[in-house]
């Protein structure tokens, strides 16, 4: 009985304590409603990305190909590493295979920003800087890519480019950097909280306000409204803006067109423990507000953002559509995409050359379902956390990444992450099957092994070097490289055999038997059961087919294809009618 009563106790105090937050939150010009709301979301995007364009800058047409240092030598790179490694990828062969990127993940930079504010080399690991490096690995023919965080630090505690977007955009792209990846670590959520809105001057710099836009001026859209503050009786706030609830617009002239101040007074809530977030849309341009913690002295507060306004009639949107950390993750990342894009324009204006497109990688480990957002904020997105050089963490990502074959196309793809091929003690046949399977799933290439040691001491490629052999197999890279870019389909699972299917251009299929069991297994199967899949779009119904199987290299015709797979193992064929 004892018990009982003090856990009623706890649920009554609890209770009170609920609803004391619930009038506070609504009295402080918020909705808590849609506060609470976003605890029974998903993990998913909720803002609205209907309509947008997709990322489009012209990288990635096909799935990049590549080399990452991450896999095989962490923190453990230099220079003299790097460059190596490029030598051995034109030296090798790989370069010929269609492998172009030299890509430095984590720990390329020091932990030092420079007297600009700029990133930089590791000051005793790249003594020759970053420009000249990359120089150098472009007088090669190949392209170089940079590591950043959406973060306050990396993954390896180095600065990170999270509120620094603009400035490391344009740093990367005046040093001819080509590829982008953009982990997750130490990332900082955006609130979707926001400030009740008292008014918003309008200035030039340097003058008095010009204009002062008003809450009864608004046009609401949702749940926003006017309200009434709790220490300001006397005031109205344009209020019920937080986490998606609504937003208002306003429209109003100037004179001359320029640069403005826009003013915004906000209501200051007591003891106000975290960040508040505006977005700010003036000309359908969106500006980015953040508001501090605040003690809340005074109970109003001003913040400023310079903005650009046309002459004659603007308007003017506030809002903030941030739900769920999808949601924040979507606009961080966007944000980078976009300083990217416009960094690699300003850089090639400067230097009178052709626009360097940097191929955007972003790397949130899968937790925000970017398949169905990334194509509108870069040119790939991790699918899940990490890759191991493990047989299990190879088989677990192949099985939830193959799901997602309806998200990918030119200049968008699914990333499974990097290639462990050659690394750890992965089989031939496990090495095989997974190349094979990125590339039926139509998966950036990018190779995490040691390149070196596919080159002898007299700089000739390695004759039959077995991995080599595997991520050079030009069959399978035209597989991947296929220019209609639609990822294979799962078709059927038989008796511990994936069968896969991917439509190539000119009306030819690639054909995956892929055994996931421990034990060697037989199968047949008849190619026009595929006659009637509308996304394999393999529309015969034929008595036999031209197959080539292309590990072994063997040519031949047939309806059905029987073949006996070593466990962990695959067999591909690319079949035309």
């Amino acid at each position: 009985m004892g018990f009982l009563i003090t856990l009623l106790i706890l649920l009554l105090i609890a209770a009170a304590a609920f609803v004391c937050w619930f009038i506070t939150y609504r009295k402080n010009g918020r909705c808590p409603i849609c506060a609470l709301e976003k605890m029974g979301k998903p993990t998913r995007v909720t803002i609205n990305t209907d309509g947008e364009d997709d990322y489009g800058n012209g990288a990635a047409l096909t799935p990049p190909m590549g080399w990452s240092s991450w896999n095989t030598f962490r923190q453990n790179i230099s220079e003299d590493l790097i460059l190596s490694t490029a030598a051995a990828m034109k030296l090798s062969g790989l370069q010929d295979a269609g492998y172009q990127y030299i890509n430095l993940d984590d720990c390329w930079h020091s932990s030092l920003r420079d007297e600009e504010g700029r990133l930089q080399g590791d000051l005793g690991k790249f003594p020759s800087g970053i420009q000249n490096l990359i120089s150098k690995i472009n007088l090669m023919g190949l392209k170089a890519g940079l590591y950043s965080s959406n973060g306050t630090l990396t993954c390896e505690d180095l600065p990170a480019s999270l509120g620094n977007e603009v400035k490391d955009a344009e740093t990367i792209a005046s040093w001819g950097c080509e590829f982008f990846k953009y982990d997750f670590c130490h990332n900082k959520r955006i609130s979707g909280d926001a400030p009740a809105i008292e008014g918003i001057e309008i200035s030039r710099p340097g003058k008095s306000a010009e204009i002062t836009l008003r809450p009864e001026d608004a046009v609401f859209e949702g749940r926003a409204r006017v309200v009434k503050l709790n220490r300001l009786p006397s005031k109205k706030a344009v209020g019920l803006l937080n986490h998606g609830a609504g937003s208002a617009s306003f429209t109003f002239k100037v004179d001359i067109s320029g640069e403005y101040v826009l003013t915004m007074l906000t209501y200051k809530s007591m003891n106000l423990t975290h960040e508040q977030y505006l977005q700010v849309i003036v000309n359908g341009k969106t500006y980015e507000m953040f508001f501090p913690k605040t003690k809340g002295f005074t109970p109003t507060g001003r913040a400023q953002l310079k903005v650009t306004l046309l002459s004659g009639e603007n308007t003017l949107v506030i809002k903030n559509p941030i739900r769920t950390m999808a949601d924040s993750s979507f606009v961080q990342y966007t944000r980078m995409g976009n300083a990217l894009k416009e960094a690699a324009v300003k850089a090639a204006e400067k230097e009178g050359r052709a626009v360097k497109p940097i191929l955007f990688s972003i790397c949130e480990w899968g937790t925000a379902f970017p398949w169905n957002w990334g194509a509108k904020a870069g040119n790939m997105w991790r699918t899940t956390h990490d890759i191991f050089p493990m047989w299990k963490s190879i088989y677990l990502i192949y099985r939830h990444n193959v799901k997602l074959y309806t998200h990918a196309g030119p200049g968008a793809w699914n990333d499974p992450d990097m290639l462990e091929v050659g690394n750890g003690k992965l089989t031939e046949d496990e090495n095989k099957a997974h190349f094979s399977l990125w590339c039926m799933m139509a998966s950036p290439l990018i190779l995490g092994n040691d390149i070196r040691q596919f080159v002898s001491d007299d700089a000739k490629p390695i004759e039959n070097h077995p991995i080599l052999n595997i991520v050079t197999n030009k069959e399978l890279i035209a597989i991947d490289q296929d220019p209609l870019g639609k990822p294979a389909k799962l078709i059927t699972r038989f008796h511990g055999i994936d069968i896969l299917a991917r439509p190539l251009e000119n009306g030819e299929l690639a054909l995956c038997f892929f055994n996931t069991s421990s034990k060697s297994k037989g199968i047949s199967f008849d190619i026009n059961e595929l006659a009637d899949d509308e996304y394999v779009d393999f529309h015969a119904n034929q008595s036999l087919y031209s197959v080539k199987e292309l590990w072994s290299g063997e040519v031949f015709s047939a309806k059905v294809l029987s073949a006996s797979i070593p466990k962990h193992g695959v067999k591909v064929y690319r079949i035309s009618k």
